[in-house]
């Protein structure tokens, strides 16, 4: 068995990135967890307010957001593929697509607050206060993503800092933050 071959069977069975961004990301779900359960308490409790403020949501804007973060995730997991494969300037393009898509979504959830807040749904509707809060704190890790993402093209772009672990690491955070809007997607959209 080649060194090579070696480290392949070793990459299948060791978990991607490092052991501290996985404490650290399932830390982060754990506390979106509780807002998750505090939201369908009050939503359980309030179920016709939480309704008709839902209905003043876009779901096409919900949609388009999620395919965007969806397939900012697609290319962020090829770039993991193609930096372990050594290409690390097609991986930093993957990234950079991934960042493009994360901005992207950045400035729609932007453009649908603005037209909330524009036609008076604001913090002072309980469903709001929980629309603003849940997508807010989502938004705030999205920004960080992306500085990880530039953390991910700074490691890939010096060939003495090249390490793929890096990568994943940084692959697995932005994927909890794609889940995170898959829920909240779920939660705030489509539950009716």
């Amino acid at each position: 068995m080649t060194q090579l071959d070696s480290l392949h069977k070793t990459r299948k069975t060791a978990l991607p990135g490092d052991l501290d961004m996985w404490v650290m990301v399932l830390g982060d779900l754990i506390i979106f967890g509780g807002y998750f359960v505090v939201y369908m308490i009050y939503r359980a409790m309030n179920p016709a307010e939480f309704l008709a403020a839902q209905q003043h949501l876009s779901i096409n804007l919900g949609v388009l957001n999620t395919v965007i973060l969806l397939t900012s995730s697609w290319f962020v997991a090829r770039s993991v593929l193609t930096a372990r494969s050594g290409d690390h300037t097609g991986a930093i393009r993957l990234i950079y697509a991934g960042g493009v898509c994360g901005a992207l979504f950045m400035l729609v959830k932007g453009y649908e607050w603005y037209a909330k807040i524009s036609a008076g749904h604001t913090n002072s509707e309980m469903f709001y206060s929980f629309y603003y809060v849940l997508t807010g704190v989502h938004l705030v890790h999205v920004l960080i993503g992306l500085i990880v993402l530039g953390v991910l093209i700074r490691e890939l772009r010096n060939p003495g800092r090249r390490r793929t672990r890096i990568v994943e690491s940084g692959a697995v955070y932005w994927h909890m933050v794609d889940l995170l809007w898959v829920v909240i997607f779920g939660l705030l959209y489509v539950m009716r």
